[in-house]
């Protein structure tokens, strides 16, 4: 009798009405070792084109858009954006939206750097396993109604 009450309790215990569930979803799965960060810049018919700067390592947005400061380099590509010897960003984000201030006015860069910018800064949001939806308010270092703006880039969909 002795041996049959362990199993009485281990039986009850079991019957409590607590079940196994399955699997949880826990979202989208990372998108793994990146080989670098794209940045976006401009080509000869004024179009946004990805440039895949080979780093190891996807790393931040202020880091990748540092990088896109610097410019294009030896690609053919070039930048409306103008050249400046600050390139530190400061970013901000909270759900569903990425605040950038970049060290710039905004008569330094035109709508298509500013696209550039958005779409470096939402690309590395978006490889690092970010959504697609968010938005990306550029603040300049001068306030102007373009600072309030919430922009999308016309290459992430």
């Amino acid at each position: 009798m002795k041996r049959i009450w362990p199993a009485v309790v281990v039986l009850l215990l079991g019957s409590c009405g607590v079940r196994p569930s399955g699997p949880a979803d826990a979202g989208r799965a990372p998108t793994g070792v990146a080989p670098g960060v794209t940045l976006y810049f401009v080509d000869g018919h004024e179009r946004l084109r990805p440039q895949l700067r080979r780093t190891g390592r996807l790393g931040t947005i202020p880091e990748a858009l540092s990088l896109l400061l610097f410019g294009p380099g030896e690609s053919g590509l070039h930048t409306e954006i103008a050249s400046s010897s600050a390139v530190a960003v400061v970013v901000s984000a909270g759900p569903g939206l990425i605040r950038l201030m970049v060290p710039l006015t905004v008569r330094d860069v035109t709508p298509l750097g500013i696209d550039q910018i958005v779409c470096t800064a939402l690309g590395v949001h978006v490889q690092g396993g970010g959504s697609r939806s968010t938005k990306v308010q550029v603040r300049f270092t001068l306030p102007t109604p373009e600072s309030d703006r919430r922009r999308t880039c016309p290459l992430i969909r």
